[in-house]
């Protein structure tokens, strides 16, 4: 089986397992209380299409090169969820009213937690599928 797919739907599933977990469940009590005026209901198609992208650079930038070892990846991928996160987030405080600073800072820590955890375990995965 080709090394990059494997690479790519772990680290699909398990960013998104995750994530649905954490805005879902765990999160969703604060994030209701901070912006809950600014939610809408669930977009699926862009909701897809963020994954779906998110992961082809998280392969890109982190854990697709061939001799990417779980160590680098976990650094590499809680830089690039937080540079990506806060790209968004401070975006957000610079423009809209009632995003805060508490929910930037937990979205960007969630961002670089959930992307070292999850670019790691698809590269641990890929690596023991693959071998």
């Amino acid at each position: 089986m080709n090394r990059i797919v494997v690479l790519y739907v772990a680290t699909l599933i398990v960013l998104v397992g995750l994530d649905f977990l954490f805005l879902g469940l765990v999160a969703k009590g604060f994030f209701t209380a901070e912006v809950g005026d600014m939610l809408g209901e669930l977009k699926p198609v862009p909701a897809a299409l963020f994954y779906l992208l998110y992961v082809v650079g998280v392969l890109i930038f982190v854990s697709g090169a061939p001799g990417a070892t779980w160590q680098s990846t976990l650094a590499y991928g809680a830089l690039f969820g937080l540079f990506c996160y806060a790209t968004f987030d401070l975006t957000a405080l610079a423009l809209l009213k009632h995003w805060s600073w508490s929910v930037a800072f937990v979205d960007v820590g969630w961002g670089a937690v959930v992307t070292a955890v999850s670019s790691t375990a698809g590269l641990l995965l890929a690596d023991r599928l693959t071998a």
